[in-house]
């Protein structure tokens, strides 16, 4: 079976709790005569928020909920929502390759400028997530830096995961790599489970310029591509878009370093800083 998406992240919906607990909100504070007015004021947030709340375009918060609860004396109704709306900790275009990597036999990964998710420090994610444009509040960041770490579980999962990564030059060589990152590189590769290359700059093709690029297989050997941009994502399960990419990555692995040599490149770069 097939599986496409394609999303942009201004085009998602909400999520459905969101859009229930809203709209329950404002049931209950419709009911109970209060005011967007009184409700933002106990809230500490403005009559606009609160209507986006109750709209499902925004979260509702658990100050919201809590102060709704109370001024609609709804009984613990609307506070037991808080458990329901919490965040997703990834961007709504990447959960669905998200839910893949949790359930993947085999992953095979090309990175062009990035240190893939699951090769990423603790700093480094925080580094890169902190840097998000436009800019992202603590909480989110702290929810992304998290849910980032916990995504290393792929490299110690019972059954094994194989895991295959492939990192041009540029990636290694970015502001937000520093010793810790090129040692947590190597303490990875040495898993046997693992196998981290590097491309350097000197053996760089066109097909290793045209983006990230993600091969999954499944428990059901399903195998599904996955490709990513700053505002779009595609993830699709067709045979020929995955045939397509694992030749693709087939040629970028071929130019690449092996894995000791790439290893000595990282141990060469540690040494430089």
């Amino acid at each position: 079976m097939s599986v496409q998406y394609n999303s942009n992240t201004n085009s998602q919906p909400s999520p459905g709790t969101w859009r229930y607990s809203g709209n329950q909100l404002k049931r209950w504070r419709t009911k109970a005569n209060i005011t967007r007015e009184e409700l933002g004021a106990a809230a500490n947030y403005s009559p606009d928020t609160i209507k986006s709340m109750e709209q499902g375009v925004r979260m509702p918060t658990p100050r919201v909920l809590d102060a709704a609860d109370e001024l609609c004396r709804a009984d613990g109704l609307l506070s037991a929502a808080k458990e329901y709306v919490k965040r997703e900790p990834f961007p709504a275009r990447a959960q669905d390759f998200m839910q893949y990597e949790k359930e993947a036999i085999n992953l095979c990964w090309y990175e062009p400028v990035l240190i893939p998710g699951p090769l990423q420090t603790e700093l480094y994610a925080r580094k890169l997530i902190g840097d998000h444009v436009p800019p992202l509040d603590e909480e989110t960041i702290e929810e992304r830096v998290a849910a980032r770490v916990e995504r290393q579980q792929i490299h110690t999962r019972k059954p094994p995961v194989g895991c295959s990564y492939v990192l041009y030059e540029a990636a290694l060589r970015s502001p937000y790599v520093d010793e810790d990152q090129l040692m947590h590189l190597l303490e990875v590769a040495k898993l046997r489970n693992i196998s981290i290359q590097v491309l350097p700059f000197s053996r760089a093709m066109a097909a290793a310029l045209h983006g990230v690029m993600v091969l999954l297989e499944t428990q059901d050997h399903e195998r599904v591509a996955y490709t990513e941009a700053p505002s779009a994502s595609y993830l699709t399960a067709a045979p020929e878009v995955v045939s397509a990419q694992a030749e693709r990555l087939s040629m970028i692995r071929s130019m690449a370093l092996d894995p000791y040599e790439s290893a000595c490149f990282i141990e060469r770069m540690v040494a430089e800083l």
